[in-house]
């Protein structure tokens, strides 16, 4: 072979190196990155109105607050709205919006579905799922999804609702 055929071979191999490596860092910083945490809340503001079709059918509208804890060591503030139509010992469905404030100032907007049933004991174990909507300052364009598994704990007498969730946040920023 040739010296200049096998110059054309190596720019044409070399080339197709560069191009794959590109590829492969565009795929994995499109795959994102994963953070697990824990929230707890406790119910802040709640109406509810009966549906009338069955004992104990509400909606209600909900505010929750706590915090977010992260497996990272960040703890973010946490406001929860949501709205709620449950029946008592069987279970429902909310649709969430979460408000998370960092220590810098930084705030992460989620939106999630949690479909709920009852458990024996007075609890409701829940499975979340959801998108991460929007960020601000270090969250800035932020994209992603949400999925979780938690806990409602109903109130006694002169109590507020308390609410455990572990959740999974898959999230890209755009480009550092």
């Amino acid at each position: 072979m040739g010296k200049r055929k096998m110059r054309v071979t190596f720019l044409g191999l070399t080339s197709i190196l560069v191009i794959a490596l590109f590829l492969l860092g565009f795929i994995t910083q499109a795959a994102g990155e994963t953070l697990k945490g824990k929230s707890v809340v406790t119910n802040t503001k709640d109406a509810r109105i009966p549906v009338n079709d069955e004992p104990g059918h509400m909606l209600a509208m909900q505010i929750f607050e706590g915090l977010a804890l992260f497996e990272n060591g960040e703890v973010a503030r946490t406001t929860i709205s949501a709205v709620t139509d449950i029946i008592p010992d069987k279970g429902g469905q909310s649709i969430v919006y979460g408000i998370y404030t960092f220590g810098d100032g930084s705030t992460i907007v989620t939106r999630t579905q949690r479909l709920m049933s009852a458990d024996k004991g007075g609890t409701y174990s829940a499975k979340a799922t959801g998108e991460i909507i929007k960020g601000t300052g270090r969250f800035q364009g932020i994209k992603g999804t949400i999925s979780g598994s938690g806990t409602n704990y109903r109130p006694g007498e002169g109590e507020v609702m308390k609410v455990l969730t572990d959740t999974t946040w898959t999230y890209t920023l755009p480009g550092k």
